[in-house]
């Protein structure tokens, strides 16, 4: 799993230069067969720690819309999937520390960052989304 997930990553963050949201839930639809309308990844453009604001990380927020969508194609009713998704956040916090980007981001956020400063951390929270998501 490790090596579709950084081969995937390397498709959609670096050579296709999506953020980190839209890669997440692309990786996330390959991986369950799931289709996704262009509109939702569209309007994953400014996830990204808010647009950039460095607010709620756009690994979590693109790991929770593709819940409520797999979800819902599992049969599951709203408040199951909200259930679901609280646990998700609680527990990607238990293990990554925090859901905010910049808290997330290594060094946080400087200038002189380098493009997709998180592909190490996109990879290890979609193992975690897969892994849990798995489970349903």
């Amino acid at each position: 799993m490790e090596l579709f997930v950084a081969d995937r990553v390397q498709e959609y963050a670096w050579k296709q230069d999506l953020n980190c949201a839209q890669t997440t839930l692309l990786v996330l639809s390959e991986k369950f067969k799931i289709e996704l309308n262009s509109q939702i990844i569209d309007g994953s453009s400014g996830l990204n720690g808010a647009g950039q604001y460095q607010a709620q990380c756009g690994l979590v927020e693109g790991a929770l819309i593709f819940m409520g969508i797999y979800l819902r194609s599992q049969q599951k009713e709203k408040l199951e999937i909200q259930n679901i998704c609280k646990s998700y956040a609680q527990n990607f916090e238990s293990k990554f520390g925090s859901l905010s980007c910049s808290r997330l981001r290594p060094n946080g956020f400087n200038l002189t960052d380098p493009p997709h400063l998180c592909s190490d951390l996109t990879e290890q929270t979609l193992l975690f989304a897969i892994d849990f998501i798995s489970t349903y």
